[in-house]
């Protein structure tokens, strides 16, 4: 970059002003260099709201991060003993310091992904080092390989560029997008928890889906999602439209759905509806699938249960007395959290919204009891009462008290203990 660009650079790179790091300057030796996302977001004007921070140091980098770390009583994680790459954890940023690959820095951008990424950017002086005109393709939106062999060097590169492609809007050199075909099947090496992170950023928005559909053409998809064809593509496409239109009409649908699954699994619900269009329709063998991607068990039964469920709403659509109260409390006792991408996914394969409407009320109200419901007696009250051992049948005889008092066939505790008398005499 000459020195004209380098000046322009300057404003950009505020935000990435020693100021605004978690230490001091004074703590990088003179021969560091920051590299890697946040240069490169920095000279886009891309704000971050958690600082990511990447380091190289000719030598002693995890002693340095090791001083950094113990001086402002920081996290420490040791990364990579041979490599020497150690991580810096602050409340509101992280700071990774690597061992420069090669005797130079041009040597150490040159082992990198694409050009874009292979800008540094030396504290010390405000000054930026781009040998291979990164800053241009960033200009052009472009992402450029550095050469084939980094890719083959570390083959989730292949979906990595796709991902970046989505996240940054732009688009792939046709070069390298070339090469990206000839070499896909190394995208089976990879180990599948990188595999899976990847894919999720791709499924967490809508601007991932044209990027992850030109991956399965390409040939990056289909080698851990086999099942996934050109319909379950546009399929994803019908799941963002699907979640657009019933929250024009249920806005506390949207926020449920961009919640994560769990407090420890950071994965959206609406990304596991689109994957369940990528796996296959059985549930047993889509388990299978996303096991050996490395889904969590919360994950995976969140996309099981779509899969469950989605032939039982087709059918009772098409039936003229569509569903009765006690499909319907079956229904929401297997969906349970998942209701939302169920109904979603009814929506985006072709249920009506008429149809999908009134279970949608009733999952949005707390106090109806097909959704939500609240025991008139426990299956102690039935073994105090009726003198019962405990037994399997009490979640039976509980389940058909539900049922009943949601029937409005009973409504108080006294009518639940002579039902539960009357359902045991006839099954004596």
């Amino acid at each position: 970059m000459n020195h004209r660009d380098t000046e322009n650079a300057e404003t950009e790179f505020s935000a990435l002003s020693p100021e605004n790091w978690p230490f001091d300057l004074e703590w990088l030796p003179e021969s560091a260099y920051m590299v890697g996302g946040a240069v490169r977001d920095a000279l886009l004007g891309r704000q971050r709201d958690y600082l990511d921070l990447d380091f190289i140091i000719p030598e002693k980098a995890v002693k340095v991060a090791r001083k950094i770390a113990t001086h402002y009583k920081a996290g420490f994680v040791l990364l990579d003993p041979q490599r020497q790459i150690a991580r810096v954890v602050f409340p509101h940023a992280t700071a990774d310091f690597a061992q420069q690959e090669g005797d130079s820095l041009e040597t150490d951008l040159r082992r990198r992904d694409f050009t874009m990424n292979a800008i540094a950017y030396h504290p010390h002086t405000n000054q930026l080092i781009d040998p291979l005109q990164g800053y241009t393709d960033l200009k052009q939106s472009l992402i450029r390989m550095v050469s084939p062999a980094n890719l083959q060097d570390d083959p989730l590169r292949l979906l990595r560029a796709y991902r970046q492609a989505a996240q940054l809007g732009f688009t792939i050199q046709p070069e390298t997008r070339s090469v990206i075909r000839e070499i896909a099947p190394l995208i089976g090496t990879v180990a599948a928890e990188r595999v899976r992170v990847e894919l999720g950023y791709l499924l967490n928005s809508s601007s991932g889906i044209p990027w992850l559909t030109a991956a399965w053409e390409d040939g990056l998809i289909n080698i851990w999602l086999s099942h996934a064809t050109e319909k379950s593509f546009r399929q994803l496409v019908a799941v963002d439209w699907a979640a657009t239109t019933l929250a024009k009409t249920w806005p506390q649908l949207e926020t449920e759905l961009s919640q994560p699954i769990r407090d420890t699994i950071k994965t959206p619900w609406l990304s596991l509806a689109k994957l369940a269009c990528l796996v296959t329709t059985d549930p047993i063998l889509a388990e299978a699938e996303l096991q050996k991607l490395s889904y969590s068990r919360a994950e995976i039964k969140a996309v099981t249960t779509i899969l469950k469920l989605l032939p039982q709403l087709h059918l009772k659509q098409v039936l003229p007395d569509g569903m009765s109260l006690r499909e319907q409390y079956f229904l929401f006792r297997e969906a349970g959290k998942a209701f939302p991408i169920v109904a979603v996914s009814a929506l985006a394969t072709g249920i009506s919204i008429d149809a999908i409407s009134p279970l949608i009320n009733r999952y949005l109200n707390p106090d109806d009891q097909v959704a939500h419901p609240i025991t008139l007696v426990s299956g102690n009250d039935l073994i105090r009462e009726l003198n019962l051992n405990p037994s399997p049948k009490l979640g039976e005889l509980l389940t058909e008290i539900q049922i009943a008092r949601i029937e409005g066939k009973i409504s108080r505790v006294a009518e639940a203990i002579a039902f539960a008398t009357h359902l045991i005499s006839i099954n004596s």
